[in-house]
């Protein structure tokens, strides 16, 4: 008989309050590791460990390279950092940014399905766009148990309904007041081994690639997927598109990844950042522009002055139509 006792929880926004909750009602004898991914700015300093601590019955720790998994414990992934799952310990590292985010849910939960297989829980609580759903899928796929928080009942539904629309047999939809109840009994039920489905070779080089291995990089013939034609926002490389199911997502060379969605969003902010650049640059030309038609009536070169009135007031008028793209962006901004 095999027991579920490796618990893995993604988050995004909404996840302190959720966390808090589901770790509030954890008995403090549960007979599993729980692994945590809250998505978090590289640059902040995480107190979700004394919150949680403060909360719950279990002790809780951010994790450490090396840590070995102690069942009844609570780790979480600090900030700048992937959480992976290995056989008996846990690794941290600083691979290529998933979905925009490190640490991010996609890699815990996908290499905690490569190494526990049947033995995995996997729970996607509340958030923004879709990080965790390839996660849910590589759960499924090595035969774990998914359980999603019902979006109807999530602070930001998107995270959560987005695995629903895309993994057919997730196990467990529900109000986060049932999550604690359902990991308890699955975690206090044994439970009989199956035939367990061989880990695909993406998911090893997914997770592979997750740690920075030079010989995933390197190895070009084994590379999943097919070339897209769309560059990585990140580094400009060329995304390779990865099919699975109903779900489309896309990496490129070094390790970034993107489901739809996130791709979605980064390539919406990069066109922004693109227009803004272009207006700062054709209001400069056109203030330089003036500038210079303004020295030359000075001198009385005044066929020159016209020259560069002209320009400035091409400039000027470019940067007005950008100016309008940006207010249909966002009508909250000023771009004055």
């Amino acid at each position: 008989m095999l027991e579920h006792n490796i618990i893995v929880v993604g988050t995004s926004a909404g996840g302190v309050e959720a966390l808090t909750y589901l770790v509030k009602h954890l008995p403090a004898d549960l007979n599993a590791a729980v692994i945590i991914v809250l998505h978090v700015s590289s640059h902040s300093i995480s107190i979700l460990p004394k919150i949680l601590n403060r909360a719950g019955n279990l002790p809780v720790s951010h994790a450490q390279d090396g840590e070995a998994i102690v069942h009844g414990w609570i780790y979480v992934a600090p900030p700048d950092h992937h959480l992976l799952v290995e056989q008996g310990y846990l690794r941290l590292t600083r691979g290529a940014k998933e979905n925009r985010c490190r640490p991010a849910i996609d890699p815990l939960f996908r290499s905690a399905a490569r190494t526990y297989g049947q033995r995995v829980i996997a729970v996607l609580l509340t958030g923004m766009l879709d990080d965790g759903t390839a996660g849910i899928m590589a759960v499924k796929m090595r035969g774990g148990v998914a359980i999603v928080q019902n979006p109807d009942d999530a602070l930001y539904p998107n995270m959560p309904r987005n695995a629903i629309d895309n993994v057919e047999d997730i196990d467990h939809i529900a109000p986060l007041s049932d999550i604690p109840s359902i990991l308890v009994a699955l975690v206090n039920i044994p439970m009989e081994i199956q035939p367990e489905n061989p880990v695909p070779s993406k998911m090893e080089f997914e997770t592979e690639i997750a740690q920075l291995s030079l010989e995933a990089v390197e190895n070009e013939g084994d590379r999943p997927g097919k070339p897209s034609t769309f560059g990585c926002p990140d580094c400009g490389g060329i995304l390779w598109e990865l099919e699975e199911g109903n779900l489309l997502r896309f990496r490129c060379r070094t390790g970034h990844a993107y489901s739809v969605e996130t791709l979605l969003a980064t390539q919406s902010d990069k066109v922004e950042d693109a227009l803004w650049i272009a207006l700062r640059a054709l209001e400069e030309k056109a203030s330089l522009s003036h500038r210079i038609a303004s020295r030359m009536e000075a001198r009385n070169q005044n066929l020159a002055a016209e020259r560069f009135k002209e320009e400035a007031q091409s400039a000027w008028q470019r940067s007005a139509i950008i100016r309008e793209v940006l207010l249909k962006i966002n009508p909250n901004i000023d771009v004055d």
